[in-house]
């Protein structure tokens, strides 16, 4: 099956301003990831509410797909992805919505907050939906298993961690490099600048064309915004390990530890 096209993967994040003119040329169909609680109490003009919770109670991608369906979105339709989180909720429907095979996806580039607080335009109406036909692409080449690490591993695939320092010193997969989520925003936007993020995977010894697999604690909301971060210098071959370390604890694969580690190291720059 051939692979997303170069061009629409590295378009990951997209400025407020364009995103305000897409708007108004109904261009674009927007997702707020937030809480149905928070989506009703305002968001984005033409906003349509997905919160991150309904997704994860069924990710399959059948399910996917009636969603990105009952909101209108087909096959050429341009998304754009939004929270109020530094960006890590609306990376795990983004690359959702990648893995079933919707191309034209992309994120805000600032979080909600900072949208309101910028005084953009933002409102409280529910849009009129008309339900479209989409179809299903998968694209396993950007999902990773547990199954698939180990030998993946063996070929020189590299395994980034997107937790926090100190749970990544406590335990991680063996072999696997530390690259906090917190590192990757700068200010109000949801990923640093691209010389400042190419620093730092130079910096840990990433070559542009390896292999790189991420994952978090759970379920890939912390390392779908290191996915993006990834995919925003242009790196093609980047994987997302889903279920995360906690399937990787649960199958009782083998961690690695960092014992008695110093004040120091809780420094991942």
């Amino acid at each position: 099956m051939c692979g997303l096209s170069k061009e629409k993967t590295t378009r990951v994040t997209v400025e407020a301003d364009k995103l305000r003119s897409e708007i108004r040329d109904k261009s674009v169909k927007v997702l707020d990831i937030r809480k149905e609680e928070d989506y009703k109490q305002g968001h984005i003009p033409d906003a349509i509410n997905l919160p991150l919770a309904n997704l994860l109670a069924d990710d399959s991608p059948e399910k996917v797909l009636q969603y990105v369906q009952s909101f209108g979105i087909g096959d050429e339709t341009r998304v754009v992805v939004y929270d109020d989180t530094f960006g890590a909720l609306a990376s795990r429907i983004a690359w959702t919505l990648e893995y079933i095979g919707h191309e034209d996806v992309s994120l805000l580039d600032i979080t909600y907050g900072a949208w309101k607080k910028l005084g953009l335009e933002v409102n409280s109406q529910t849009p009129t939906l008309v339900k479209t036909n989409h179809s299903l692409k998968l694209q396993p080449q950007i999902l990773a298993t547990s199954d698939y690490l180990v030998p993946a591993k063996e070929r020189g695939a590299i395994l980034v961690d997107n937790r926090e320092r100190l749970n990544y010193l406590e335990q991680h997969i063996p072999g696997a490099i530390n690259m906090p989520y917190r590192m990757l925003a700068s200010g109000q936007n949801i990923l640093r600048p691209k010389e400042d993020l190419r620093r730092m995977i130079q910096n840990r010894n990433i070559l542009p064309d390896s292999e790189i697999i991420t994952y978090c604690g759970s379920v890939g909301t912390l390392s779908g915004l290191g996915y993006y971060a990834l995919k925003s210098l242009g790196m093609q071959n980047v994987k997302l390990y889903v279920r995360s370390f906690k399937e990787w604890k649960s199958l009782e694969k083998p961690i690695e530890q960092q014992k008695d580690a110093n004040y120091w190291d809780l420094s991942a720059e």
